[in-house]
């Protein structure tokens, strides 16, 4: 071993030892990420290839699962379910967390800080408390949203917003939009105060109006944080098992069984005389699990290529 081989090797245990706590402070993180997110997931592949009820030895089935997967129509109604909810609750949230962040934004409102800690304020409820007070907010005999409504004469009668079928999933985003509206206003406020001021204020002398100045300088400038912000938005749409399992647990009639709900169902509440299966559920995740990477990657692909044509445009 050389000299400099030497320096190099104490070196590096110098910058060791000096980043030691740093090690300390990131190891309960470190080894609670391998037990609940590393070791599950690979389990979690392991377990789809094999058959298995959760009682005696686990059989290797090898694609078998996978291959029924393609073939179930449940899964597919219900992978359908959940992109529709996805899609349009994130729109929704995202639109109306922008009208409210643009709103409160403005330094000359008073109480803005009331409003924007009303709003955040469910962000820290936790799903199942939110989806059991959605439930007696809903109920259709007395629940108080039903008494308002047919109060003030926009419904003749009571409607029962999580049996219909027609309404359930609907209902259930709405709880959702109200639930992370908070995260998402904090976010687009975020970008807003990246917003010069000055621009604002020349806009104003030049006599354009407050919708013209956030069409032409607000959106143009918060283009980058929306695709960010609409990745996030989007990717929590994907995971709502508490809320759904604590308003409908997939009813009436399967019209709010989302993919999550679909496992659970298949792996710890199977339909009457029917044995769980561990294995199909499994199976069931890694393929909802892919689905969604690949969705993850073709936003992020959208975001680089905007950025990329957004810097061709402004060099020319």
């Amino acid at each position: 071993m050389t000299l400099s081989d030497l320096q190099q090797s104490s070196g590096l245990a110098t910058k060791l030892w000096r980043a030691r706590w740093c090690y300390v402070f990131m190891a309960p993180s470190l080894v609670l990420s391998v037990l609940f997110t590393f070791y599950p997931t690979v389990a979690s592949w392991v377990l789809s290839a094999q058959e298995w009820s959760g009682v005696g030895d686990p059989t290797f089935v090898g694609w078998a699962n996978y291959v029924e997967v393609v073939r179930d129509e449940y899964f597919w109604a219900a992978m359908g379910r959940t992109f529709q909810f996805a899609i349009v609750a994130s729109l929704f949230k995202l639109v109306l967390a922008l009208f409210i962040a643009i709103v409160l934004n403005n330094a000359a409102m008073r109480l803005r800080a009331v409003f924007r800690t009303m709003i955040f304020l469910p962000v820290v409820t936790t799903a199942a408390v939110m989806g059991a007070v959605a439930v007696l907010l809903l109920n259709p005999f007395d629940g108080p949203l039903n008494q308002i409504l047919t109060g003030i004469g926009l419904l003749e009668q009571p409607v029962n917003f999580l049996g219909n079928p027609d309404l359930a999933l609907w209902s259930v985003a709405g709880v959702w939009v109200w639930k992370g509206l908070g995260i998402t206003m904090v976010f687009w406020l975020v970008a807003l105060q990246t917003v010069p001021r000055e621009l604002y204020e020349a806009s104003w002398i030049d006599g354009a109006s407050g919708l013209r100045s956030h069409l032409t300088i607000t959106m143009p400038l918060i283009v980058p944080f929306a695709l960010l912000i609409s990745l996030l938005t989007f990717a929590s749409a994907l995971q709502t098992f508490p809320l759904v399992q604590t308003m409908t647990r997939g009813g009436p009639n399967l019209a709010t069984e989302l993919v999550e709900l679909y496992i659970f169902r298949i792996a710890f509440a199977p339909d009457a005389g029917l044995e769980a299966r561990f294995g199909y559920a499994s199976a069931v995740a890694v393929v909802f699990g892919v689905s969604v990477l690949l969705v993850a990657l073709l936003q992020l692909w959208g975001v680089r290529r905007m950025r990329s044509l957004r810097a061709a445009m402004g060099g020319q």
